[in-house]
């Protein structure tokens, strides 16, 4: 037998699926990208934070790594189905917001995890979730930078700029002058400031004359720039 009828014998038992996988060998793909992803289901909800978590994202994240690795599988077994499942997913489009960016992080992970046990190299899952958990965990304990709170004060015509600055100045660590609005005889003033007693801040402010009110905004965010 020649090189060549030896390619053509290979490129039909592929076309055939005759190249596939053993039950066994597929149950056990299946069984542990299903681990894989239900260990990375029981990190997301840890470290996620509650104001972004969602059950439902994080169901659909854990049976990613099962989903893709039954793909992985198939394209293995028949070479049609893979060149179908290219073109499949090349026109695919996803247009489910993601509000977390952190959430990419874990979709990418089950994914590459799925790919990884379709392939057979579970030593290499195990190894990518343990390094995964343990970074995700130590970034998490890295303090974040507070960001600027924000206080509004609506004065009078009469109201003194000098007497402002100078309790900002004794009740803030930094302070900028960010707005200032004149309308119908009130002025509105904006600042980003930062202080460690924001009710001694606001009550000053109070007791300063021709000031109407005060309003302190906390920013419950993080710093992007």
């Amino acid at each position: 037998m020649s090189v060549k009828d030896v390619i053509k014998t290979s490129v039909y038992e592929s076309l055939a699926g005759e190249t596939g996988l053993q039950f066994n060998e597929i149950c056990l793909i299946l069984i542990l990208a299903c681990v894989a992803g239900v260990y990375i289901f029981f990190v997301y909800k840890g470290f996620s934070k509650s104001a972004f978590y969602s059950k439902d994202l994080n169901v659909t994240i854990a049976g990613m790594s099962v989903v893709v690795a039954a793909i992985m599988i198939a394209m293995q077994s028949n070479l049609l189905v893979s060149l179908g499942m290219v073109g499949a997913l090349s026109i695919v489009r996803f247009r489910t917001a993601v509000k977390n960016p952190v959430d990419l992080l874990y979709l990418f992970w089950s994914i590459s995890t799925g790919i990884i046990c379709g392939v057979g190299l579970y030593v290499l899952a195990a190894v990518l979730c343990m390094v995964m958990t343990v970074m995700i965990g130590l970034l998490g304990k890295v303090p974040a930078s507070r960001a600027p709170s924000v206080l509004i004060i609506k004065a009078d015509e009469g109201i003194d700029y000098h007497e402002l600055e100078n309790v900002l100045k004794k009740n803030c660590s930094y302070c900028h002058q960010t707005t200032i609005l004149t309308r119908n005889g009130e002025t509105e003033i904006i600042y980003g400031m930062k202080t460690k007693d924001a009710g001694a801040l606001v009550k000053t402010m109070q007791d300063v004359k021709h000031v109407v009110s005060v309003h302190y905004l906390e920013h419950d965010g993080e710093v992007r720039g």
